[in-house]
């Protein structure tokens, strides 16, 4: 891996942390309506799978998908107004948080419905098979949606028509306020994927150059048209599982110790003890960010509102 890859990946790494920290202090401060999830303390994994696919690769994501949608190439001034319910926004102020999407990109949306998003990947990678580009397709879970009929359904027929597909688990150990060790007979999730014909590994999810080894390495076998493969992150957000100024209800010495794990932090002091950038380049980085997501927000802030008639408009029946 090349030291412009290390800093690029810790360059996505730290546009996921503010962005959604940004998005976190504007719905606290009332300026976001709706359900919010943020992707706080699992930037790893994101960054780490997208910085091995093209922008003809697609992904598919989930409830919790700014991250993916940041890592895969995404416009922050639109998914901000997105978020704000505006007009400008990918969705032009009608999806919200949970439901950004740019196919340009191969973004394929992010989903609330827990689970929903895995049937959406097996026709993406479908059509990338049909297509015979070597293209592949990723789609995103929590240990949560491992629980839903849509996954072994989905983890079945991509086995049975060998579809470029990497399934990629983050297990933040909860599913919604559950923990997950409570309601799943299995400890490691990676095990399923055995049951369906196909590899299953699970590594440290906030580590981003494991997670960029590990599923560079599943992504090029998809490419090679040797199939699906399950990819397990084990991670943990920091926020609670939406924004709300509801009291935590995880342990705080859990939250406090998977704090220490913070993987962003850790890629910055990789790039230190490796000497592949100074404190002040890494200022730089920072400052340049931080300017960033302040002209997303003044882009959402100063775009309109989607007029009523609007919600006449992108509706679509057979």
């Amino acid at each position: 891996m090349e030291n412009r890859e290390l800093i690029d990946m810790y360059r996505t790494m730290l546009t996921i942390r503010l962005f959604e920290e940004r998005v976190s202090r504007e719905f606290s401060d009332g300026n976001i309506s709706g359900y919010v999830h943020t992707y706080i303390g699992e930037e790893a994994v994101a960054t780490g799978v997208c910085a091995n696919l093209n922008l003809t690769d697609s992904i598919v994501s989930h409830h919790r998908g700014h991250g993916h949608c940041i890592a895969k190439g995404a416009d922050i001034n639109k998914m901000m107004a997105e978020i704000y319910g505006k007009k400008t926004g990918y969705c032009k102020g009608k999806g919200g948080s949970m439901h950004i999407a740019d196919f340009s990109i191969g973004m394929f949306g992010a989903n609330g419905i827990v689970g929903a998003g895995l049937p959406i990947a097996i026709g993406v990678a479908m059509a990338a098979q049909l297509e015979g580009k070597n293209r592949v397709a990723v789609v995103f879970f929590g240990d949560g949606g491992c629980h839903e009929g849509t996954f072994h359904e989905t983890m079945n027929l991509a086995s049975v028509w060998k579809l470029p597909l990497i399934f990629v688990c983050e297990n933040n150990l909860y599913a919604a306020f559950t923990k997950s060790s409570t309601t799943m007979a299995i400890d490691e999730i990676y095990k399923r994927a055995s049951a369906y014909s196909m590899p299953g590994i699970a590594i440290d999810g906030n580590d981003v150059i494991t997670v960029y080894q590990a599923s560079k390495e599943l992504i090029d076998r998809a490419r090679d048209g040797k199939g699906p493969a399950f990819l397990e992150c084990r991670t943990y957000r920091w926020h609670g599982h939406f924004e709300s100024p509801m009291p935590e209800t995880r342990p705080l010495e859990e939250v406090e110790e998977w704090k220490k794990k913070d993987p962003v932090k850790s890629a910055e002091e990789k790039l230190l003890s490796g000497e592949i950038v100074t404190e002040e380049q890494l200022r730089e980085i920072n400052s340049q960010t931080i300017i960033q997501i302040d002209e997303a927000v003044r882009y959402a802030v100063d775009s309109p509102f989607p007029a009523p008639e609007d919600s006449l408009e992108d509706v679509y029946s057979n």
